[in-house]
């Protein structure tokens, strides 16, 4: 059956993405028509679904700073909104199974607390697909809500040693412990591991061995995968290694999404059911929402990470699976809870899609919401005595700072949208600030008007974020120059029909750039004066910007 469950992946997932809807949600749909057709998964299937959870959760600790767990928006927004949830659906459970509806009428107390706190938890493989697919994984407001999936998790951990009455072994404090030993013999492994084919095994041999280890100790699994990754999250090919994984996991994150289309075949009554039951979700992302602003998060960021917990989890059915085992619900609920979630995923992949979009046209009454206090972060940016502005501090960003400030310098500024890259590059005495080009409340906070900028390059890899960013600094009225890196040719048009002053083709321009640099380091071919120190700002047709005391 392998051969069709890929035909059927493939072209589902061409479909979704034809109209505009994310490929998961094809997925789901192929699973649904696989089960249509009496097409079984089985165990092979279950298995490749739990290696992407597996692989998934370690790349995710790959990125992941404890630190980011410790604020009071992640540990006592996730509690606080998993306690009201629990509260308000278990008693619109009761009212259900009061007026009698099937499937409800039969729940105990205990089943009807099940339930709830089953739907009380949120979807890591959902949220982190959704930001990986619009280049968001290092932005605010996806740390916010990975961190509030992690202590989802925590949770979770403890009530799979409550609910089956086994703790777990003793053993488990030793693994914990002789981790932190092992720490330095895994990154100095790592640094051994090169760059190629054997670095990628590095990877899948430390998730697999992480999941083992939790397991044996009776500790979840998944938990152990994510743990493993944090302990390489600090080493310097954390990030290469999570990138070499990628396509590894995305492609067993699709079985992920086929088997929960194809686990079962749903009567009438348990699809409206599980409709009814999605009907809450609206409920989970308002909360979500309002917890997270009374935090004195700003109203974009609350309603980007509200979006992305806006479904059920995976988790809800192995709830579901504890709860039939102990006779708490009927083994049908298992089903009920798979088409929720399906459903939950089928209607916020869309709404995440179309996020900022949203956010753009309800600004003016979500910033009602917002607390007059701003955190230190959200406060207003005077640009001082830059002229330049480097918005993106990856490889391309940082090296333009660099460049720039050798050239004019200390008249840069850079921006990012990851608070982890501001705080390093700060900490090296670069002048980097806080932001997202892709955040219009970002652009009402910077001064420009009255500032000395007069070229913003954009050194950003989303072509549709350097799109928006264009648009606001025309709104703005800037009237200095506007770059753009990018990387196909297709995006030069794109940028050129918003405005843009010149694009820089990083692969057409590397080529260019390598040649500059033998040249000047050889002596082979010194640059005549007009061809070297001005030799960017001929190419993109910037005045030489002069220094102002």
């Amino acid at each position: 059956m392998e051969p069709l469950w890929i035909i059927a992946a493939f072209v589902f997932g061409a479909a979704a993405g034809r109209i505009g809807l994310p490929p998961l949600v094809g997925y789901l749909a192929a699973g649904f028509a696989l089960n249509h057709f009496d097409v079984q998964g089985g165990e092979t299937l279950e298995n490749i679904a739990d290696a992407g959870v597996t692989l998934l959760l370690f790349t995710i600790g790959l990125k992941l700073k404890l630190k980011s767990l410790g604020k009071p928006e992640v540990w006592a927004g996730a509690t606080i909104h998993m306690l009201i949830t629990v509260a308000v659906l278990g008693a619109g459970i009761v009212g259900l199974a009061v007026a009698a509806l099937p499937y409800f009428r039969s729940l105990s107390l205990p089943g009807i607390l099940l339930v709830a706190f089953a739907l009380s938890f949120s979807s890591t493989v959902f949220a982190v697909k959704v930001f990986e697919a619009k280049n968001e994984m290092p932005s605010r407001h996806a740390a916010i809500a990975i961190g509030i999936l992690i202590m989802q998790d925590i949770v979770a951990v403890v009530f799979l040693a409550a609910s089956t009455g086994k703790m777990p072994s003793l053993w488990a404090l030793v693994l914990v412990a002789a981790l932190f030993v092992l720490r330095r013999l895994l990154e100095r492994f790592m640094d051994r591991c090169g760059h190629g084919e054997l670095l990628m095994l590095f990877g899948i041999v430390m998730a697999a061995a992480g999941y083992a280890s939790f397991e044996q100790v009776g500790l979840k699994g998944d938990l152990g995968a994510l743990v493993f990754g944090m302990l390489l999250a600090n080493h310097g090919k954390a990030s290469e290694l999570a990138e070499r994984l990628l396509s590894f996991k995305d492609l067993f994150l699709v079985g992920f999404f086929l088997n929960i289309g194809i686990s079962g075949t749903p009567t009438w009554t348990a699809l409206g059911t599980a409709l009814l039951l999605a009907v809450a979700i609206p409920f989970k992302a308002v909360l979500f929402f309002g917890i997270l602003t009374r935090f004195k998060l700003r109203s974009r960021t609350a309603m980007l990470s509200s979006l992305s917990l806006a479904n059920y989890s995976e988790f809800g059915l192995i709830v579901g699976s504890i709860g039939a085992a102990k006779g708490w619900i009927h083994s049908d609920w298992l089903m009920v809870v798979a088409i929720a979630l399906s459903f939950t995923f089928v209607l916020a992949a869309p709404l995440n899609a179309a996020a900022h979009t949203i956010y753009s046209r309800m600004a003016g009454r979500l910033k009602r919401f917002e607390t007059a206090v701003r955190l230190k972060e959200d406060e207003p940016i005077h640009p001082g005595k830059a002229e330049v502005g480097i918005i993106g501090r990856g490889g391309v960003g940082a090296a333009a700072y660099d460049e720039m400030t050798r050239r004019y310098g200390d008249v840069v500024m850079g921006m990012d949208f990851c608070m982890e890259t501001v705080s390093r590059h700060r900490e090296l005495g670069r002048n980097v600030i806080y932001g997202d080009a892709y955040d219009s409340d970002f652009w009402e906070r910077i001064d420009l008007a009255d500032s000395r900028i007069q070229v913003v390059m954009l050194a950003i890899p989303n072509p549709k974020t350097s799109k928006f960013a264009v648009g606001q600094l025309q709104d703005l009225g800037f009237k200095g120059k506007v770059v753009a890196s990018v990387r196909y040719e297709d995006e030069i048009e794109l940028l050129k029909e918003a405005g843009i002053d010149a694009a820089y083709n990083l692969y057409e321009e590397a080529g260019l750039g390598f040649a500059d640099h033998v040249c000047n380091q050889t002596g082979y071919c010194p640059l005549r004066q007009d061809d070297s120190s001005l030799s960017m700002q001929t190419r993109i047709g910037i005045d030489k910007i002069d220094k102002r005391g």
